[in-house]
């Protein structure tokens, strides 16, 4: 059987104009648990909920009309965690996907970037031993 390049959905990454209102429903009603909140300029912008095995749910604030179409619209990325990236990104490329190098996120995890072929926004992540998804903590953003 041949060896998976994708390990799992690492998260998916929805936009709400209602933070408190999401939060409500993904914490207390289906009984996510946060995991970290986004800060930029001292504000909460976002939150990461743990949808549990290692897989998440990423939520940023947006007000603009994006973020008031329909649910399946608001999904911003998709992201998949991968073992190696470094080796990911040179399969892609081997595969003719325009591909970003790898750089280190503000959560402490290793990612890259590239389209599908709808252009869907797909993020590759490496985790590492002091990625906020396994430590927890507050991600600054710059």
């Amino acid at each position: 059987m041949e060896e998976k390049m994708i390990k799992q959905l690492a998260h998916v990454c929805l936009l709400t104009n209602d933070l408190a209102a999401t939060e409500d429903f993904y914490c207390r009603v289906l009984k996510l648990h946060s995991r970290f909140d986004f800060y930029k300029d001292n504000a909460r912008f976002g939150l990461y909920l743990d949808a549990g095995n290692g897989t998440f749910i990423e939520v940023f604030k947006d007000d603009s009309e994006q973020s008031e179409k329909a649910s399946v619209q608001n999904i911003k990325h998709l992201c998949f965690q991968v073992d190696d990236i470094e080796e990911t990104i040179q399969t892609l490329r081997n595969n003719d996907i325009d591909i970003s190098d790898k750089k280190m996120g503000a959560d402490n995890s290793w990612q890259s970037w590239c389209k599908d072929p709808n252009g869907v926004d797909i993020e590759l992540h490496q985790y590492t031993d002091q990625s906020l998804q396994l430590t927890g903590g507050i991600c600054y953003v710059q």
